[in-house]
């Protein structure tokens, strides 16, 4: 496997720039989550790993050798699209050869048919071999695009949202299948996603790319918890996170338009932390009913999800959602207190976005 390095990669198509000074690497057996909005860049940024698009300035590095001269054949990474790529009139076990029997490769017979058959152990595909792809489900058809680029024992594997075709069940239970197969076999795995859930389950590390730049690169945990903008802080997290305009007088944080003000010393040590305005950020599980709670409000919506609920509570001019765990009783137009999670708040800069 490789260690891969992206420096300043940029791309232009006409007057539109796709990737703006693209910069990141993703460490040898890492499993590298690129998470972004349609047209962010994404795949873009695959295609020119792969060799497929040239970069207008930059550089693409395996473990510190530069490739950018090597054409998509001799990079030797596999490339696991969207769509299938299938050969619908060949079984699973020639879409599964394919690649072992291309001329460069000129692997014998029995080779092939043994690591066929280990890949489709792999991803409980056996019993599907003699099938003709045209007849599978969706399911196994990306089972079987994805056991094609095993076969190879590539130095990477490029992942372009393999799962967003799928229906919801089948895309958590091959989400878990990836995960275990990347760790087992110790892949240096590219995954390009805009499924938040995705990202924060699947990844060792996240780049989140907005509008061909990379916003912030980190753990999952680092993007959840510690988010560099407001673009981020909503990308991740479900429900979304609360912004609220806030301000900062006479040694108050106060939201406005509203009730809710917090001592500057319950958040950090002194009032210069924050500036006279910005936007606070606070999760829904960090808005916490209790009885005897600093805060009021009128729940005006409720969200039941099973597992947890959504409440929305109005407080003067402001709403700030609450999860709930379970199915909770409250109802829509009852008053509700609850506190705030003060190590847990985040604070943004109300024109730029960035963290404070």
């Amino acid at each position: 496997m490789s260690h891969i390095t992206l420096k300043s990669i940029t791309k232009r198509f006409g007057a539109n720039t796709a990737l703006n000074n693209v910069s990141f690497e993703v460490n040898d057996a890492e499993f590298f989550v690129l998470l972004g909005p349609t047209g962010a860049g994404k795949t873009t940024t695959l295609r020119v790993i792969a060799g497929l698009t040239k970069p207008d300035a930059g550089s693409v590095a395996f473990d510190d050798q530069p490739i950018d001269l090597l054409p998509p054949a001799d990079r030797d990474v596999a490339f696991v699209f969207q769509q299938y790529s299938l050969y619908p009139t060949m079984t699973v076990y020639d879409n599964l050869a394919f690649p072992l029997r291309a001329s460069l490769r000129k692997t014998n017979e029995a080779d092939i048919k043994r690591v066929v058959t280990e890949t489709a152990e792999i991803l409980r595909i056996s019993h599907l071999l003699q099938r003709k792809t045209a007849k599978l489900s969706g399911g196994e058809m990306q089972r079987v695009s994805i056991g094609r680029a095993i076969v190879r024992s590539p130095r990477a594997y490029l992942m372009d949202e393999p799962l967003s075709n799928l229906d919801a069940k089948l895309r958590e239970a091959l989400r878990v299948e990836l995960s275990h197969l990347q760790r087992t076999q110790g892949s240096t795995t590219l995954f390009v996603t805009h499924d938040q859930i995705e990202a924060l389950t699947m990844a060792d590390r996240i780049g989140v790319l907005n509008h061909g730049t990379v916003v912030q690169v980190g753990t999952p945990e680092d993007i959840y918890d510690r988010p560099a903008t407001t673009f981020v802080a909503q990308l991740v997290g479900s429900p979304k996170i609360n912004l609220l305009k806030a301000g900062n007088a006479e040694n108050k944080l106060s939201l406005e338009d509203s009730d809710i003000h917090l001592p500057i010393t319950n958040v950090c040590a002194n009032g210069d932390c924050l500036p006279e305005k910005f936007i606070m950020g606070i999760r829904p599980e960090d808005v916490r009913l209790a009885g005897s709670g600093l805060f009021a409000g009128e729940v005006i919506l409720v969200e039941p999800l099973g597992v947890e609920t959504l409440l929305h509570i109005r407080v003067g001019g402001q709403t700030v959602v609450s999860t709930v765990s379970g199915m909770s009783q409250v109802q829509r137009g009852e008053n509700v207190r609850f506190n705030l999670a003060p190590e847990r708040l985040h604070f943004f800069n109300p024109t730029s976005g960035e963290r404070i």
